[in-house]
């Protein structure tokens, strides 16, 4: 990730940004890009897409990747943006979206891993949202078609690409085999049955 250079900004100059500001988190008063590759991209757009089919049967609302959350008791002009995120009906009044920066925690929130990311920021989202409230921290990892999914009670799962995604307490009517996520594997090269004299038949 890489740091834009001033002083100081606040959450009101990241909305006053053009369009190229949807890339950016807020950060200890600093824009910090999200740097996402085209796969990390069509992953958290495949999750997005997951979510909003629960959108659509009235579960709640889901949230694409430049949604902003200022909701961090340590610090409350932080800014994240996660790759994908859900909050339940009925958290907002009278289910209305705010004009700003949502000041509740998404029930999930979703990274995706690009190839930039550092492990250690990647863990410090995930402690940062389940501080905030979060229940359900799905951090994917295109490059071993795993997910991590990261609960408010500590534990932590790690799902490869047969295994299923689920909701859990937090949106139980969601399920999604963890390989539908990811693009499909590179083909492996066609086994070729030659022998060291040359080729058999």
């Amino acid at each position: 990730m890489s740091t834009a250079l001033q002083t100081a900004f606040t959450p009101e100059d990241l909305l006053r940004l053009p369009d190229d500001g949807k890339v950016y988190e807020l950060v200890d008063g600093q824009l910090v890009e999200k740097g996402m590759g085209a796969k990390s991209s069509w992953v958290g757009g495949k999750i997005h897409a997951r979510l909003n089919a629960q959108e659509e049967l009235g579960h709640g609302w889901a949230f694409p990747a430049d949604t902003g959350f200022q909701c961090f008791s340590d610090d409350q002009r932080k800014v994240r943006k996660p790759d994908a995120a859900f909050i339940r009906r009925g958290r907002l009044p009278a289910e209305q979206l705010p004009e700003g920066f949502f000041r509740i925690a998404p029930n999930i929130a979703a990274e995706v891993v690009s190839p930039n990311d550092l492990f250690y920021e990647v863990e410090e989202k995930v402690a940062e949202y389940l501080a905030a409230g979060v229940e359900l921290v799905w951090v994917a990892n295109p490059a071993n078609r795993t997910i991590y999914v990261h609960q408010a009670d500590a534990r932590t799962l790690q799902l490869t690409e047969n295994d299923e995604l689920t909701g859990g307490n937090v949106l139980p009517e969601f399920r999604c085999r963890v390989g539908d996520l990811f693009p499909p594997a590179p083909a492996k090269a066609p086994h070729e049955a030659t022998q060291a004299g040359g080729p058999v038949g």
